[in-house]
């Protein structure tokens, strides 16, 4: 049926002429109405305005029905989504469905082996708060049934988080503070006053565990310089994580006015070049010769300049506290830095008066992996790891070369070098004779080996020596690797997915080895709160000596710290200026917090 015409809505009831018009009624029918075009002169007009007021309160009607349900819309949409059947992410076969894992996927209090109703802080110590739909994201709460941590988050930290909270509500999109903060950009217009709303937006570019990384140095500058943590949206944040903010979002408009995806080295709006080409002048102070400009965008990734590195200078902070936008790319975990800046150590202290946690809180704090991510980690470790009486997890990120392309193996000495640091540091026991009936006596004891790398070769070399190999001690090791993907794909959604799984599966192991340099093994030690075994980088493929050795801490290494004194104007060892910043294990001239009072 043709909808009537825009001229018959706008001149009443008659049709040219006085002949009959045609009105639509509720519910799609029309009916015949005959008027005469001068009997009573007033009539029309006086139907119309009373069709005119009832059209009006329809219209009222209608929309106060809708403001009304929208949210029970809203709910049934979310519950809808979250209850819908999660994807398996990985490689091997599903495994069947039973009873224990009730609590994936409709909330029923489950029963976590090796101990049934095992009591848990689901708030992590005060970190989260209630009030989430729990169906939507179900990591966010059912986290620390699988972990239990020794760390606890001062209150004065928490304190600082429900701060930062309230202020990504009062700023974030969608908020009258954010608009203005956008058009602010969009008109280009310098700004000679503060505003309530200043904000650090991420962009993000790099692989899995240095997003994790990255994202948590943003959000602790953010915190330190009271700023709205804004991250890229385009970068499947939403796929992998949960939004970590009550009653607002995290991720960028996808109208914001900048093309920040051509910021880069060397850009004009950066603020190391801004340096170099004396738009803001001073040696000691930092000015400019007008207003401050609208936004500021920071090139801190790992190709960054000497200008760009007086971002972690006390001066160059000051001068940024007036500009609304700070750009941030980077893909390092800057906090080391942050610790050696003199306006922040105070701050920082009360924050952390365990240094050494800065990414153990603030990581369990922001990340939460969404509902397919989360029955695959828990399906999988209900499955093949908790009833082991240890979970070991290996982390293996190859960083040999085979010719001009990096290769993932095989390479026997890798291979060695997992088996001995396991073995010498008692992790996994040592292989015996091959006799599978000359097991100890009473022995039941089962370790089992979670490994993760592109390939599936050294756990398969692993798994195969000890089923083949009784141990000295009798104890069974069962060996488990979730994917092998053969090459990284940061780009693709469901690598990461897998990725985000696995670095969560290595956060429940009882005991932890990692790769040195590698950002997926920082994330998951961090998450865990565990210190692990590091295998050093071995060269020319032959294995180094030691093998592998403990951290001397939880916390991830800033691989491209700067090393220059901004008091004295030069460069300096900075792993020696302050007893809880020092160099990496892993990396000689990278820096990582540690948790030590004297030098």
């Amino acid at each position: 049926m043709e909808k009537p015409s825009s001229r018959r809505w706008s001149s009443g009831v008659v049709e040219a002429g006085g002949h009959e018009e045609k009105l639509p009624l509720r519910g799609g029918l029309e009916t015949k109405r005959v008027l005469h075009a001068h009997a009573h002169p007033h009539a029309a007009e006086q139907q119309e305005a009373g069709r005119g007021r009832h059209r009006r309160n329809c219209v009222r009607a209608a929309l106060v029905l809708c403001l009304l349900t929208l949210p029970a819309v809203v709910l049934l949409l979310q519950r809808w989504r979250a209850s819908s059947s999660p994807e398996w992410l990985f490689d091997v076969d599903l495994p069947t469905e039973d009873d224990d894992d009730q609590d994936i996927k409709d909330g029923v209090f489950d029963d976590l082996s090796p101990s049934a109703q095992i009591e848990y802080d689901r708030l992590l110590g005060g970190l989260l708060i209630e009030g989430f739909d729990e169906r939507s994201c179900r990591s966010r709460y059912q986290f620390a049934r699988y972990h239990k941590s020794e760390r606890i988050p001062s209150p004065y930290l928490i304190e600082r988080l429900r701060r930062q909270e309230a202020l990504q509500k009062k700023c974030g999109p969608g908020t009258k503070s954010y608009r203005s903060a956008a058009e602010q950009i969009r008109s280009g217009q310098s700004i000679d006053n503060t505003t309530d709303c200043n904000y650090v937006f991420l962009i993000i570019h790099a692989g899995l565990g240095n997003r994790m990384l990255e994202i948590t140095s943003a959000f602790l500058y953010s915190l330190l310089t009271d700023r709205i943590l804004l991250v890229d949206r385009y970068k499947e944040i939403a796929d992998i994580f949960c939004e970590p903010f009550p009653g607002t979002s995290w991720l960028i408009p996808s109208d914001f006015p900048l093309s920040y995806d051509e910021f880069t080295l060397g850009s004009p709006e950066s603020y190391g070049s801004m340096l170099q080409n004396n738009v803001i002048s001073g040696n000691r102070y930092r000015s400019l010769a007008g207003a401050k400009p609208p936004y500021v965008y920071l090139h801190l990734d790992g190709n960054y300049g000497f200008h760009d590195k007086l971002f972690y200078c006390e001066d160059d902070q000051q001068f940024l506290k007036g500009v609304p936008w700070l750009i941030i790319r980077t893909d390092m975990y800057f906090v080391p830095s942050l610790f050696l800046i003199p306006s922040y150590q105070e701050e920082l202290s009360k924050l952390f008066p365990e240094k050494d946690t800065v990414f153990h809180h603030l990581g369990r704090y922001l990340f939460h992996p969404t509902n397919d991510i989360w029955y695959s980690v828990t399906k999988y470790y209900r499955t093949y790891l908790a009833k082991a009486d240890k979970i070991v997890g290996i982390q293996i990120r190859i960083y040999e070369k085979k010719g001009i392309l990096q290769r993932n193996g095989p390479f026997p000495h890798i291979l060695e070098q997992i088996l001995s640091c396991s073995q010498n540091e008692k992790l996994l026991p040592e292989i015996g004779g091959t006799d599978k009936a000359e097991t100890a006596a009473g022995n039941n004891r089962t370790i089992a080996v979670l490994a993760t790398s592109l390939s599936s070769w050294y756990s398969d070399e692993i798994r195969k020596r000890y089923s083949e190999h009784q141990t000295v001690d009798g104890t069974t090791v069962k060996v488990y690797q979730p994917s092998h993907e053969e090459y990284q794909k940061s780009r693709n959604r469901k690598h990461n997915m897998k990725a985000l799984a696995e670095i969560y599966l290595l956060s429940m192991s009882d005991e932890l080895i990692t790769s040195g340099f590698s950002t997926f093994g920082y994330a998951a030690q961090g998450l865990a709160g565990l210190t692990p075994w590091i295998m050093y980088r071995s060269v020319n493929h032959v294995v180094p000596d030691p093998v592998c050795g403990r951290a001397m801490s939880i916390e991830p290494c800033f691989h491209q710290a700067p090393f220059y004194d901004c008091k004295a104007k030069r460069d300096t060892d900075l792993g020696k200026v302050v007893p809880y910043v020092k160099h990496c294990e892993d990396v000689s001239w990278g820096l990582k917090i540690v948790n030590r009072t004297r030098l």
